[in-house]
């Protein structure tokens, strides 16, 4: 939770190391909570008693919305030409359908007594939202990479959407039943060790926590051979090319001496393909405004360096699966020359799923929310991430955060990995989110809730696979509404 101090402005008369000095220093941490560690573990007991870490395994379908009405209320507020898309790619597979039903999970989740130790949730932490991006050290680390859903809740929330992902993805490639709760049971019991880690740790020493991929590298390789392990070198060092200009390379090229986005329709439409002149004209004043908007949300270091790229062009993308529908916007810039590119990202912040089932959100700004829970979850962020409101097509406002197109991203395919990878991926992901977890919620607390035995991950272990079977069902559900005509949708794209 987040906690501003009362700042009090010195007095003109008063010394720096004076006693009235001293007394306003103490004074400007009144109002903010300092339990001793007993007091945390003792919170985290109280909460075990309250809700038993074995209730962690309660599934409760008994009054559940249904999968498909929940989606087709999202959308109501999507655009509707490119909704179908979204149907398609979630009808790819169970996997792709976990990832794109987190308001469907969300729904779920809420149905259920909770620990009631509130963290800043991701709130859509399945394995494919973690993975590799460039620090602004140009370090890569690995980490959660999306925060759409981003809202404060019970930690436990993160865990199960995690847990069941490893689940879902495990069954998807064809695992014994004993390989599919192995993987599942490593990353619950990862998590669990590594909060219990953290929480005798110091507050400095979890803040600057982070995992650097090549330690990760050097880690995994000795439990790969020596394909998989060239495979895994293979994807560092791809990851390290995905920048801007590698960026302008696959979506740009120069026409009549400027650089313009490609056209893919229905994919990627540059703006020109979606507006009339006089509406272009229109929309680049307000763009402009946005820009400079956008801008006063970044530090003063970061407005000066954007400052130096002009921007040239701009086109509608899709992107992902849950948020297909959702406004995205590929905002391009020069800086020296055509040689020195920039590519951004705005995409469309909507309320997150969560929030129908927990406390408002703190923000009124939604890109706001998305930014600050990022920052808040990372050990390191992207230098170019902020927010703006900018007026749509449809003539209405919309919230977006602002983020780099391409910043030495890379992520695992889970498709691909055979149950050793998978249970090692699973442990790497547990104790990513725990640390996560532990920078904004009261990681004493939830070590204590958690335990030393392995009640935990026994029991996220039995609610994943329970959800694995419903996620098997809300699936089967929407093919078969697709293949009806029920569900309109548009495959293979």
């Amino acid at each position: 939770m987040m906690v501003a101090l009362t700042h009090l402005p010195p007095s003109s008369t008063t010394r720096v190391n004076s006693p009235e000095r001293l007394d306003t220093v103490e004074r400007m941490s009144t109002g903010i909570e300092h339990a001793t560690p007993q007091e945390r573990r003792a919170r985290g007991k109280t909460a075990r008693t309250r809700l038993p870490l074995t209730a962690l395994a309660d599934l409760n379908t008994s009054d559940r919305t249904a999968a498909l009405k929940l989606l087709h209320s999202q959308d109501e507020t999507r655009v509707p030409e490119l909704v179908p898309i979204r149907y398609g790619r979630m009808s790819a597979s169970a996997f792709a359908f976990y990832r794109g039903g987190a308001l469907v999970m969300a729904s779920d989740l809420a149905a259920n007594e909770n620990s009631g130790l509130i963290v800043q949730l991701c709130g859509d932490a399945h394995i494919s939202n973690f993975g590799i991006y460039a620090s602004p050290e140009r370090r890569l680390v690995f980490d959660i990479n999306d925060f759409d859903e981003t809202h404060l809740g019970p930690f436990e929330w993160d865990v199960k959407r995690m847990a069941a992902s490893v689940a879902i993805a495990a069954q998807g490639n064809g695992f014994s039943n004993k390989r599919v709760r192995t993987s599942v049971r490593a990353s619950a019991q990862s998590y669990r060790e590594a909060m219990r880690s953290l929480a005798i740790s110091g507050n400095l020493a979890v803040w600057y926590s982070h995992l650097d991929a090549g330690e990760l590298l050097r880690t995994v390789r000795q439990t790969l051979d020596d394909r998989r392990a060239k495979n895994t070198t293979a994807m560092l060092d791809k990851s390290r090319t995905h920048d801007s200009i590698h960026a302008v390379s696959k979506l740009a090229k120069v026409v009549d001496g400027q650089l313009r986005i490609i056209s893919q329709p229905p994919l990627i439409q540059p703006i020109e393909d979606l507006l009339s002149p006089s509406e272009m004209e229109q929309t680049f004043d307000y763009l402009h405004e946005m820009i400079r908007g956008y801008r006063s949300t970044l530090q003063w270091d970061r407005r000066h360096l954007l400052e130096q790229f002009k921007f040239v062009h701009m086109a509608r993308k899709v992107v992902g699966v849950g948020s297909v529908g959702t406004r995205s916007w590929l905002l391009l810039f020069e800086g020296m020359d055509r040689k020195d590119p920039l590519v951004l990202q705005a995409k469309e912040a909507q309320a997150s799923v969560l929030e129908r089932f927990t406390e408002p959100c703190q923000f009124e700004h939604q890109g706001q929310r998305v930014v600050t829970g990022q920052q808040f979850m990372q050990a390191t962020s992207d230098i170019f991430l902020g927010w703006q409101t900018s007026r749509a097509m449809d003539g209405q406002i919309h919230d977006f955060y602002i983020r780099q197109l391409r910043d030495g991203k890379g992520s695992v395919d889970a498709s691909g990995l055979k149950p050793d990878g998978l249970t090692l991926y699973g442990r790497i992901c547990g104790a990513t989110l725990a640390r996560a977890h532990a920078r904004s919620g009261d990681r004493i607390a939830i070590a204590s809730y958690l335990g030393t035995s392995e009640r935990f991950e026994d029991a996220i272990t039995e609610y994943a696979l329970q959800y694995a079977a419903l996620n098997d069902r809300d699936y089967l559900t929407l093919t078969t509404a697709i293949n009806s005509g029920e569900v309109t949708a548009i495959r293979d794209l």
